[in-house]
């Protein structure tokens, strides 16, 4: 049997919910079923518990379809590999390739057009056209934040009165549940398929990051290229996430698709619309899921829990008391039994918030309570610090104090939103970490960029991949 290729999907075809943000609830009352509407029913489907004679799907779609929106992006992309095969391949004799159209799905969520999407739907767009799905009206929008860690993004087109989705609760949607999703596959806009909840917690190593959090909601409902960042939506209309990806052999639906929990988009939301940066809390351990030799050594009955694999010296977990080895079974009194389980919980937190965590260590359990710190090793709220340059066509970042001690980098400036412009023609990867130029380290990123700007001559580049590995990009400039 071959093994499921999990792919990202959209760009390439095209907390919870007693945190529920104020200025995100609903200002309008959203489109009841007609008498006279065709219904789609299924007999005897028992949901939530209610047995119920029939399912009606139209509710949901007339609630959810008008919220769901079509994203065109339009990104130049370049590159420095041989300029000689590129010629033969539509690109000219230095590589460029010229601008390439993708297309998504997105949802608004407010009235006065904030949209989320997916990280990859808008990744390195020099354009972003959004069009209504009720009207076919089109907008340029401006992306407002983003966060690759949960491949999430939010998006601001100029507008009033537009019908908005309504924030469901993900904690409460079921194994077994009715879902919708709502997308554009293949540029067919406004398309519905129904499924059910096949699995939630899923953790299907997609996220190419450094801190991912995945925690997927799964589902067997249609969801194919062109659904990125569309919604999957419970019987009422509400959303409950944003379907990401699927699982497929071919590119195309293959029986199950993901979705990011829609109380996880909620946090990363607030976070971008009052600080334009996610604040991520950090526990300084790593865990992982506990399997069958491990649970014998522990000499537990079943797989509950995670256990601590690795710990932070000085860090979080370790002031708190813990250890490598300790089985933590609670957080803030919620069962672990996953370590996208654990995740999730923690992303919905900030730097500075106390998470009560229930161990067991030699046998006997016991409570510890464990204060976030952020990637600076502080309670502080992050500030952006992102800096943009239109010369070199991309965005700049000072790097935390924590991935500094990873990489064992006395400086270091990441890479992104990579457009047209000088970066990109130096073949430079998004999320690239530069540490030096020309041997020389920078402590501010404008003087990085500036160094960059003036460029003359040979010029090399050393630094970090998004994977930790050293890179070294050497060209020459006039």
């Amino acid at each position: 049997m071959k093994k499921l290729n999990v792919l990202l999907i959209g760009f390439t075809g095209g907390i919870a919910g007693a945190l529920l943000i104020a200025q995100f609830q609903p200002k309008t009352v959203f489109l009841e079923t007609a008498d006279n509407a065709e219904k789609i029913q299924y007999s005897n489907i028992d949901y939530k518990g209610t047995k119920m004679a029939n399912v009606d799907f139209v509710k949901a779609s007339q609630a959810s379809t008008h919220s769901v929106v079509f994203i065109k992006t339009l990104t130049n992309q370049q590159s420095y590999r041989d300029p000689f095969f590129d010629f033969w391949n539509g690109a000219d004799f230095f590589g460029r390739r010229g601008p390439v159209a993708s297309s998504g799905s997105g949802v608004i969520i407010t009235e006065d057009g904030y949209i989320v999407t997916n990280f990859h739907v808008v990744k390195g767009a020099n354009q972003i056209e959004v069009i209504l799905n009720n009207n076919k009206q089109s907008y340029t929008a401006k992306v407002i934040g983003s966060d690759p860690s949960t491949d999430l993004a939010l998006l601001k087109i100029e507008a009033k009165g537009l019908q908005h989705i309504v924030l469901g609760n993900s904690d409460q949607v079921q194994v077994g549940e009715w879902v919708l999703a709502v997308g554009n596959p293949f540029n067919l806009t406004s398309t519905v398929t129904a499924g059910i909840v096949s699995a939630k917690g899923r953790n299907i190593n997609i996220v190419n990051n450094q801190f991912p959090i995945e925690s997927f909601i799964q589902t067997d409902a249609a969801i194919n290229p062109g659904n990125s960042g569309g919604a999957l939506v419970d019987l009422e209309g509400k959303l409950v996430g944003i379907n990401t990806a699927i699982a497929s052999n071919t590119g195309s639906y293959n029986g199950y698709g993901f979705a990011i929990p829609v109380n996880i988009v909620a946090k990363i939301v607030k976070d971008l619309v009052e600080f334009k940066e996610v604040q991520r809390g950090f526990t300084g351990m790593d865990v992982k899921d506990v399997d069958a030799a491990n649970a014998q050594r522990l000499k537990i009955n079943d797989n509950h829990g995670v256990l601590i694999h690795q710990i932070l010296a000085e860090g979080p977990a370790e002031q708190a008391g813990l250890k490598a080895g300790d089985l933590i079974v609670k957080v803030n009194d919620k069962d672990m039994d996953s370590k996208a389980n654990l995740d999730e919980q923690i992303a919905y937190l900030r730097p500075g918030d106390k998470v009560k965590v229930v161990y067991i260590r030699n046998g006997k359990e016991d409570i510890t309570t464990i204060t976030l710190l952020n990637m600076e090793g502080t309670t502080a709220i992050m500030k952006k610090g992102t800096v943009s340059s239109d010369i070199l066509g991309a965005d700049f970042q000072p790097i935390s104090k924590l991935e500094k001690d990873r990489l064992g980098a006395s400086s270091g400036y990441r890479v992104s939103s990579i457009r047209q412009g000088r970066v990109a023609s130096m073949g430079i990867q998004e999320g690239f970490i530069i540490s030096t130029i020309n041997k020389k380290s920078f402590d501010k990123v404008e003087d990085l960029i500036k160094t960059l700007e003036s460029a003359r001559g040979q010029v090399i580049i050393e630094g970090f991949f998004a994977n930790g590995g050293r890179g070294v990009f050497s060209f020459y400039t006039y």
